[in-house]
């Protein structure tokens, strides 16, 4: 056991105390106590390290509010999930998308987009008209808002201020390269 023990900590010497081959006198842990202590204490400091590599990774998230109902509004949530394909992000492995459909009952616009906004989407995507838009705008300052469908003119509704691209684009959601 102890030829063992010696050849893997790097040293040899003979068990017999007069042998002339061993020059240093016979080593040995005179208390085996501290062997363990060191040993878990190199063992949970590896284990810290591993733990402390795994950085979780953001993704990013689209509330998509619409007026409609589920069904009615398939044909346009899929196409726009295709575009964003074509652009790198696919739903349930890059990208995740927080779906709200008011059905038709313009009472729930406020609180629909109101949820969305306690989700911490990075951006609101309002497929429909005007009554809509205005409940996402009034439900945040800080989440960009895209529209999709609106038959009334945003300026002229005083919606936005113009339809010029804004200055700085949102992060989360850039072209995957």
């Amino acid at each position: 056991m102890h030829s063992e023990l010696s050849m893997r900590l790097g040293f040899s010497c003979s068990d017999n105390r007069k042998s002339k081959t061993c020059t240093e006198p016979r080593r040995s842990i005179r208390n085996p106590k501290w062997l363990g202590i060191i040993a878990l204490g190199v063992t949970f400091a590896m284990c810290g390290v591993v733990a402390q590599a795994q950085q979780p990774t953001l993704v990013p998230r689209i509330g998509y509010l619409s007026a409609r109902d589920a069904a009615s509004e398939s044909t346009r949530a899929e196409a726009i999930r295709q575009a964003l394909r074509e652009l790198g992000y696919i739903e349930g492995q890059n990208i995740a998308i927080e779906y709200r459909y008011a059905e038709r009952k313009a009472d729930r616009y406020p609180e629909l987009a109101a949820e969305l906004v306690r989700l911490k989407v990075d951006i609101i995507l309002v497929t429909g008209g005007g009554r809509l838009i205005l409940a996402a705008k009034n439900a945040t300052k800080a989440i960009p808002i895209v529209m999709v469908r609106a038959v009334i003119d945003p300026v002229k509704a005083g919606i936005v201020k113009s339809l010029a691209v804004p200055a700085a684009t949102s992060p989360a959601l850039q072209p995957l390269a």
